[in-house]
Order: C-alpha cells, then sequence, then structure tokens
C-alpha cells in the first residue's frame, strides 16, 4: 500500500468516526463528498481499510442490462461518439451506465489497454455507491445531480488516481435513466481543473435527454421553452410534452427543476415519477390550452411570449402539435421501415397509433430470451397481449401456462406454482404434483398480477429465473426448466419497489422490456374493435355508436365484450339500437361537460378560435388538400369514413356540398 493510500485512508476514518472533522478536511472535500463518504460508511457498511478491485460483470449479465436499455443507447449513440471525438485526445474515456450503475455502452476501443479495465473505466464496470464507494457514477445515482469525483475524492483508496465527472440523464417521466460519465487515469491535481469537463457532460447529457424526449412524444403536443426568443426554437432550455386535454405527459429534466420552482415543490426522487405529470397546462400558465396554435412556429419567436402563472416570469414559447405520420413514397405507398407484424399481434390492433407502437417493439423481441413485463389497466387486454407473443414465437407449439398471482390464495400458491412430494406438508395428499413453472417447460409462463405476489415467494422466483432450475416443495433436488416469463401488473412496480413491497433484484429480472398498453377511452380503433366482437351479422344503430363512443369505459376491454354481449342478446332484427345497452350505461358521460367527452359544439363550425389543438392541427391538413378528404385520410393513413367521424366530433363542416351532403 502506498503512502498516499493509506494517508486517504486515515483522512476518510477520521470524517466518518469523528463528530467534527478536522478543518483541512472540510476544506478538502466538499460537503456532497462528505456526505457520500458517510453514506458508504453508514449506509452502505463499506470499509475504508478495505481495497477492493473494480468490478466487471460477466458477458451474460451484461447483457440483460444492455437489452433493457436498447432503445435509449440507440438515440444516445451518437452522442456519446460526439462526446468521446471531442474527448479522447486527452486521456479521457466516456462511458454510459444505467440506473443501477452498470456501463452499457462505451464508444472508445474495448482492446485499449489493461490499465483502463483494471480501474473500471471499461464496457461492464459496476460503479455504484454501495460497491465502489463515492465515485461520479455512484454519487450521481444516489443525488441525481452531476458532480465531479476528483482523484482523492473518492471512497476507495483504489480510486484515488482517477479523476470522474458524471451527469445523470432522465427518462421524460422523471426518472433517472442512465449516467454519462467521463474520466481519466491520469489529471492535474487541483480539482478545478475538471470544470470544463463538468460543463461538457452537462451539455451531452442534456443533448440526449432532448433527443429521447423527441422520440417519446411524436403523437404529443411539444412545447419548446427559452428565455431568449432567438434560441427557443433551435436550443430550447425546457421541454414540456401535453396529451389531447393539455394535461403534462412529460418534460426534461430542466424543465422539471424549473417548473418545481414554479410550483414550490422540494425537489422529488431522482429514481420516482415526477410529481408534474398530470398538471395542467393553464395551472403552469397564463394562457389556455386552446389557444395553442398562437405559438406555432408561422409567428416569429419575439411575439411569442407565454407568462408563467405564479410568478408571472416571461418564456418565449415554440409549440409543436402531434402529426400523424404516414410517410409515403412517390407511388403513395407507406415504406415498409419497420419490421413485419406477426399475424398474433397485428390481430390485436385496429390501427391505433400508441399500441401499433408497443406491437412493432413486440415483433422484435417475440424470441428474445429476455423476459418482458405488461403494464395497463385492468382489462386493457394484457393477457391477450401475452397470447398473442407466445403464438408469434418460436415457443408457440409449447405451453403457454397462465396464473392469476392475485387469485390464487396466498396459502396455495407456493405449491402451486413449483408443486410438492406426496406428504410434503399438510394437506399435500399423497401424489406428487408438477407446479405451474415446470408445467410450462419449454413454452411460455404468464404471471399475471405479478404485483400481488407475497414477498416471500419472490425470492424463490427469482431464484427461478436466475438459475432455470425449480425446487418443488419437500425435494432436495432441483429440475431444470426452460421457460420464458412474462409478467403483467395494473399496479407501478417501481412505487411496490419503494415502498418495501416488491424485491427490487426480482423487478429488473422481470422487466427486460416494458410494454404499455393504452386504456380503450384512449384508443383510435374503437368502432374495429366493436365490428371484431359483434361480427357481421349484428350492426350498430348510429345513436348506439355515439353512445358507445362517448362511455369511459372504466372496465376497458373486459366492459366492452360485456356490453356488446348484453346487446346482442337483447336486440331485435340483429341491430343494436341505444336503448339496447345495459340499463344506466353512460349515464356518467351525460352530466359531464363535452370537453370531457370529446364532444365539440358545433356553434363555430371551422372557426379555429373554437377549436381544440386537435381540430386546429385537422383543419391545416384540410386547407391545404383543398378539402379533398380522400387526400387527407390516405395522408393521415386512415379511412374516408373515419376522417369524416372526426370532422364531425370536432364540428368541423365541409364547405364542398358534396362531401357535406354523406
Amino acid at each position: 500500500m502506498e503512502l498516499r493510500q493509506r494517508e486517504h485512508i486515515d483522512a476518510v476514518v477520521e470524517l466518518t468516526t469523528r463528530g467534527v472533522p478536522p478543518d483541512a478536511l472540510l476544506q478538502r472535500h466538499d460537503a456532497v463528498i462528505r456526505s457520500s463518504w458517510q453514506r458508504c460508511v453508514h449506509e452502505h457498511g463499506l470499509d475504508p481499510t478495505r481495497m477492493q478491485e473494480a468490478r466487471i460483470l460477466p458477458w451474460a449479465e451484461l447483457r440483460e442490462h444492455q437489452e433493457r436499455l436498447e432503445d435509449f443507447t440507440q438515440i444516445a449513440r451518437h452522442g456519446l461518439t460526439a462526446l468521446y471525438q471531442q474527448v479522447a485526445g486527452t486521456g479521457y474515456v466516456v462511458l454510459l451506465t444505467d440506473a443501477q450503475g452498470v456501463t452499457v455502452d462505451y464508444p472508445g476501443d474495448p482492446n485499449s489497454g489493461i490499465s483502463l479495465r483494471r480501474a473500471g473505466l471499461y464496457l461492464a464496470a459496476e460503479w455504484t455507491e454501495t460497491y465502489a464507494g463515492t465515485c461520479a457514477v455512484g454519487t450521481a445515482l444516489a443525488t441525481g445531480e452531476a458532480l465531479t469525483v476528483h482523484q482523492a475524492d473518492h471512497f476507495d483508496a483504489t480510486h484515488i488516481p482517477l479523476t470522474c465527472t458524471a451527469a445523470p440523464v432522465f427518462d421524460s417521466s422523471g426518472r433517472l435513466n442512465a449516467i454519462l460519465d467521463i474520466s481519466a487515469l491520469v489529471s492535474p491535481g487541483p480539482k478545478g481543473s475538471q470544470q470544463l469537463a463538468l460543463q461538457m457532460v452537462k451539455i451531452y447529457a442534456h443533448h440526449i435527454e432532448n433527443a429521447q424526449f423527441a422520440r417519446a412524444h411524436r403523437d404529443d403536443w411539444i412545447l419548446k421553452l427559452n428565455a431568449s426568443p432567438a434560441f427557443v426554437d433551435v436550443n430550447p432550455d425546457y421541454l414540456i410534452a401535453l396529451d389531447a386535454r393539455g394535461r403534462i405527459v412529460g418534460h426534461n429534466h430542466r424543465a422539471r427543476q424549473m417548473l418545481e420552482a414554479e410550483l414550490g415543490l422540494a425537489a422529488g426522487d431522482p429514481h420516482g415519477e415526477s410529481p408534474l405529470l398530470g398538471q395542467s397546462f393553464e395551472r403552469l400558465f397564463d394562457a389556455r390550452f386552446d389557444m395553442l396554435g398562437q405559438f406555432v412556429y408561422a409567428r416569429p419567436s419575439e411575439q411569442r411570449v407565454v407568462t408563467l402563472a405564479r410568478s408571472g416570469g416571461a418564456l418565449f414559447l415554440g409549440a409543436v402539435p402531434p402529426i400523424e405520420r404516414i410517410a409515403t413514397g412517390e407511388r403513395g405507398q407507406a415504406p415498409s421501415t419497420a419490421p413485419a407484424i406477426p399475424e398474433p399481434l397485428a390481430a390485436l390492433s385496429g390501427g391505433d397509433a400508441a399500441l401499433q407502437r408497443q406491437l412493432q417493439r413486440a415483433a422484435r423481441l417475440v424470441d428474445s430470451p429476455i423476459n418482458l413485463l405488461i403494464h395497463g389497466e385492468t382489462g386493457s387486454g394484457k393477457e391477450y397481449f401475452a397470447k398473442a407473443l407466445h403464438a408469434a414465437s418460436a415457443r408457440s407449439r409449447r405451453p403457454f401456462i397462465a396464473v392469476n398471482c392475485a387469485a390464487i390464495p396466498e396459502t396455495l400458491i407456493e405449491s402451486e406454482l413449483f408443486g410438492h412430494l406426496p406428504g410434503s406438508f399438510s394437506g399435500a395428499g399423497s401424489k406428487a404434483k408438477r407446479g405451474l413453472i415446470q408445467e410450462s417447460d419449454g413454452g411460455t409462463l404468464f404471471l399475471d398480477e405479478i404485483g400481488d405476489m407475497p414477498r416471500e415467494l419472490q425470492s424463490r422466483l427469482l431464484r427461478v429465473l436466475a438459475e432455470r432450475e425449480v425446487l418443488a416443495i419437500g425435494a432436495s433436488r432441483a429440475v431444470p426448466v426452460d421457460i420464458r416469463v412474462i409478467s403483467a401488473t395494473h399496479h407501478p412496480l417501481e412505487r411496490l419497489v419503494r415502498g418495501g413491497r416488491f424485491r427490487e433484484d426480482l423487478y429488473y429480472r422481470l422487466n427486460g422490456a416494458l410494454f404499455a398498453l393504452p386504456p380503450l377511452r384512449e384508443r383510435g380503433d374503437l368502432d374495429w374493435l366493436m365490428r371484431k366482437l359483434l361480427g357481421e351479422s349484428v350492426v350498430l344503430s348510429q345513436a348506439a355508436r355515439e353512445r358507445l363512443h362517448a362511455h369511459r369505459w372504466p372496465g376497458n376491454l373486459r366492459e366492452l365484450r360485456n356490453v356488446l354481449e348484453y346487446a346482442r342478446a337483447v336486440c331485435e332484427c340483429r341491430r343494436i339500437e341505444a336503448h339496447d345497452l345495459p340499463d344506466g350505461f353512460a349515464a356518467d358521460e351525460a352530466r359531464q361537460p363535452a370537453a370531457l367527452t370529446g364532444q365539440v359544439g358545433q356553434v363555430h363550425p371551422n372557426d379555429p378560435h373554437h377549436l381544440p389543438p386537435e381540430g386546429m392541427l385537422l383543419m391545416q391538413y384540410l386547407r391545404a388538400a383543398s378539402w379533398n378528404l380522400s387526400a387527407v385520410a390516405r395522408q393521415l393513413g386512415i379511412s374516408r369514413m373515419t376522417l369524416y367521424r372526426r370532422m364531425t366530433r370536432l364540428g368541423i363542416q365541409s364547405p364542398n356540398r358534396r362531401d357535406a351532403g354523406e
């Protein structure tokens, strides 16, 4: 052990064990570093006298971490490469880690040197405070803030030659998604020498964050805000996404910090969902959501000023409306850039944009070995989605075993899942029983409502996923199993993890890829679903169809099926009228204002001042096409009748008499 390392260990022990550290340590290390050292000793149980080599995960574990973040790393790769080109000649390496501190991308040469691998500046290295102590990645994960951990700032004396600078990258829901880090084996002594490195890593983290935001919210209103009119359209500081009702569905991290300060909210958990989601546009800004059309790029940026509702601060705003993207080739055909969706998956959608995106992702993962997690409201079709994934995969000839973790009594779920030997517990019986996990060998195990699985069984399930073997109750030898696990829940599992009700390690095992199913009230293919459920022999009257469209569908697909089955049973002449729907159906919508049910009054047809943002966008399409409905329908990728129904709902009337009379 070198003298410098001994002195460093003494300093860490002195600061973490004495109530008041010496003045020299207070001057040498800022409050963030001192707090991290305290966490390392008193929360993580690390011994400052023990020096540990960098931990490099095996290839199989690295692939699991990479696959979970695959979509994000594809977006981030350009930013990583650009940053690496800026710093490579100065001795720095660039690392991208996931939210567990594992390096999942490394734009440098993986064969660049034994010294980098030994130091942990390498692909698959794990940098967390729990293992490595105070370090740029681990402390950025713990605090949610960008920082430099320079030489003796590190907790572990092994790392004191290094200088490391990291910035967190957040997703649009406010969760810490990754860490961008630049590090070097050697550097000048003063910590101030890394100020430029800190600014660079923060800038590139911001660029990556904004690129991911733009990809995630192509179908929402995007608000770009800046204090300067010259930069609002080209380099906005703040990004906010709004849904069709004017509520926040996403933002970048700078926008979160600005809006939390505006509302007087304390900074939230960097690993939790933002408290701003669901807030209305009108609560935050002194403007109406239905007037966003005044802030589109057609007007000079100097005229697009909006004030914050609480503080009165002024910002310049550029509003980008959602665009239904149907790219057409020269012959008017959509180019086939996305992978073909297998028939079992394609049969789940009638063209709803949000669901189609999930199906396209699923098409790429049908035969992937990673486990899948499906999230959606009760009745939104999670089991149908899982069955379609199984049917589209190479496992389709093997069993699909569905287990509802909320329906099996807690006293029986262990034996149901894992099986038991004769007489292994009271009531076990005289015959052995194969568990459902073993029954699904070679096929797919679907764990519905996984959030309701008792915590004591979660560790046993984790072992099955890790070891690919199952141990029956009363058995002494485990049996190997080849299963693909698909889980589903309506619970926010991250919240259960934070509350200690769900194991974090099991959550990351199950969440190889997450699919979020839209609730029925947000789907755009309701007519297709109704035709599919009713078949060709039963028709809906216009009045019945309008009532079905007005309903909020709290029970989702399950409720829709029940309503249509009832109406089909009581209707006459195979035609469903409004009075054939169940008693009290849609009564709640009758009492709601038009803004909540999606209906727009017809008092001012075609007046953009009385149209919602969706209507203003549609008017742009119609006027650009000189009210040629067929051309607009092709451009939007919908049928002509769907376009006409959308116009009717929004209160838009065609000035062409022939179209108006259809």
